[in-house]
C-alpha cells in the first residue's frame, strides 16, 4: 500500500487525502494549525464542502488517514499550502519554502514529490534547488543533465500539477477534471502520471514545470481579463444612461459574441491573485492583465460610491445587502467583493446595515467588528430595508416577490431583478 503524506488540509489538500484514503492510499495528513489537526483526527471537516465531511469521517473510520503537525517518510509527497501576494501585489510562497522544508528531511530514494499550489513560474526548480541544499545526498532531475556522472542515478522525482477545482463542486472534479502534469524531467512527469491515473478520471497531459506553472495563471486570468470587459462595460453604461444588462444580452445574440455579466468586483482566492504572478513574472509584457486586476479591484469602491450617492436622497435609511460570498450559491467568504463593500459602507457611514447571507450563520470576523453591521434572515432584511442592494445572486434572491422590494430603493449588482 502506497503511503502518500499531503502537506496543507486546506480545500484541496483535506478532499485529496480523504478521496485518497477511501481508495486505499495510506495517508498522512500535515497542517500547521493544531485546532485544524485535532478536528479531522475526530472525524470531522473544517471546511463547508458538499460531502466532505461525510468523506472525512469514513477516510478516519478506514483507517487509513490521520493528521499530524510533523510529516514522516512516505512514496508520494504532495505540497498543498496556500500561496499568497503581498499588499504590493508581490507573489509570497513563504509556505511552499516551509512545506519544502519539512518534507526534506523525510526523503528517500525514489519518493515522488508534487506542488498542487497555485504558484509563479519557476517555483518548481526553486524547490528542486532547495532539496538539493537540505539534502546534497540525494539527486535532483533537473540537476542531473548537466552532471554526466549522475546522469543515471535519479533518485527523486518532482512534478508540478496545478489543481483545477471549483468550491462547491470539489470532490468530483478532484476525479473528473483534466490534470497538467509538469515535471522536472520526462520520468519525474510519467511517474506523476501512473500516480494520478489511479483515481483520476479525466484526461492527463504532460509537459514541463514552467509550462504547467503557467498554464493554471492563464486559465484564471482569463476570467479575470474578460469580467474586467464586462465590469468595464458597465461603468460605460452607467455614464451614457444606458441599461448594461440589455446591452450585454443583445450583444449575445451575436453567435461569435460571449460577454460575461458584470457585478461588484472579483472574488475568490486564485483569480484575485493569479494575475499578479504573471505580471510579477512578465510585468512590461502583461498590461492587459494588469488592467484588468485593476479595474476589477475598483469595482467595490465604485459601488460603495453608488450606494452612498442613493442613500444621501434617503432620510436615515436602512441599508439591506444581500449575499456575502464571492459567488452565486457557495459559502466561499475568501476575497469576496461583497464582504469589502459591506465593511467599507459601515466605515463611512453611521447608518445600520443589515446583511442577509443564506449560506453562513454568523457574520465574519472582518464585519462582527463593526457595531452597525447585524446578520438578518431574509424577511426581515427585506422588511426593515429602506434600501436594498443586491450584491450576490444567489438563488434564493432570484425570484422574490417584487412587493418586497418594489417600492424600495434597489442597487442590484447582478442584474436579477430587472
Amino acid at each position: 500500500m502506497e503511503k502518500v503524506c499531503i502537506l496543507g488540509l486546506g480545500c484541496i489538500g483535506l478532499p485529496m487525502a480523504s478521496l485518497l484514503a477511501v481508495k486505499g492510499f495510506k495517508v498522512q495528513g500535515v497542517d500547521v494549525n493544531f485546532n485544524i489537526v485535532e478536528t479531522i483526527n475526530q472525524g470531522y471537516s473544517h471546511i463547508n464542502e458538499p460531502e466532505l465531511n461525510d468523506l472525512v469521517r469514513s477516510a478516519i473510520k478506514s483507517g487509513n488517514f490521520f493528521a499530524s503537525i510533523n510529516p514522516s517518510p512516505a512514496d508520494i509527497f504532495i505540497i498543498a499550502v496556500p500561496s499568497l501576494i503581498t499588499k504590493n501585489h508581490l507573489p509570497d510562497i513563504t509556505h511552499v519554502k516551509a512545506a519544502t522544508y519539512a518534507t526534506a528531511p523525510h526523503l528517500t530514494p525514489g519518493n515522488l514529490v508534487i506542488l498542487e499550489s497555485t504558484i509563479p513560474v519557476g517555483t518548481t526548480e526553486k524547490i528542486a534547488g532547495w532539496i538539493n541544499e537540505l539534502r546534497p545526498d540525494l539527486v535532483i532531475p533537473s540537476l542531473v543533465s548537466s552532471v554526466p556522472q549522475i546522469r543515471n542515478k535519479v533518485q527523486i522525482f518532482l512534478a508540478h500539477c496545478p489543481e483545477r477545482v471549483l468550491p462547491g463542486r470539489i470532490l468530483q472534479e478532484l476525479v473528473a477534471n483534466d490534470r497538467i502534469i509538469g515535471g522536472i524531467d520526462e520520468p519525474s512527469a510519467l511517474k506523476a502520471q501512473e500516480f494520478y491515473e489511479k483515481f483520476v478520471c479525466g484526461g492527463i497531459s504532460l509537459t514541463d514545470t514552467r509550462t504547467a506553472e503557467l498554464i493554471k495563471l492563464v486559465e484564471n486570468s482569463f476570467r479575470d481579463v474578460n469580467i474586467a470587459f464586462a465590469n468595464e462595460l458597465s461603468l460605460i453604461c452607467n455614464k451614457l444612461g444606458i441599461n448594461v444588462w440589455e446591452v450585454v444580452e443583445l450583444a449575445n445574440r451575436h453567435p461569435r459574441v460571449d460577454i460575461l455579466q458584470p457585478g461588484p468586483g472579483v472574488g475568490g482566492h486564485c483569480i484575485t491573485k493569479d494575475p499578479w504572478y504573471i505580471v510579477d513574472s512578465a510585468t512590461d509584457e502583461s498590461r492587459l492583465i494588469y488592467t484588468a486586476r485593476l479595474i476589477n479591484d475598483h469595482m467595490p469602491g465604485y459601488i460603495v460610491n453608488r450606494i452612498q450617492e442613493m442613500a444621501a436622497h434617503l432620510e436615515q435609511p436602512v441599508i439591506t445587502c444581500l449575499g456575502l460570498s464571492y459567488k452565486a450559491d457557495c459559502v466561499e467568504l475568501r476575497e469576496s467583493p461583497a464582504i469589502k463593500i459591506v465593511q467599507d459602507l459601515s466605515k463611512s457611514t453611521a447608518r445600520q446595515i443589515l446583511v442577509v447571507e443564506p449560506h453562513v450563520k454568523a457574520l465574519p470576523d472582518e464585519l462582527a467588528k463593526y457595531d452597525n453591521i447585524k446578520l438578518v434572515d431574509l424577511t426581515t432584511g427585506m422588511k426593515q430595508a429602506d434600501l436594498v442592494v443586491l450584491l450576490v445572486n444567489h438563488h434564493a434572491f432570484t425570484n422574490l416577490d417584487t412587493e418586497m422590494y418594489g417600492k424600495k430603493a434597489v442597487l442590484d449588482t447582478r442584474g436579477i431583478w430587472r
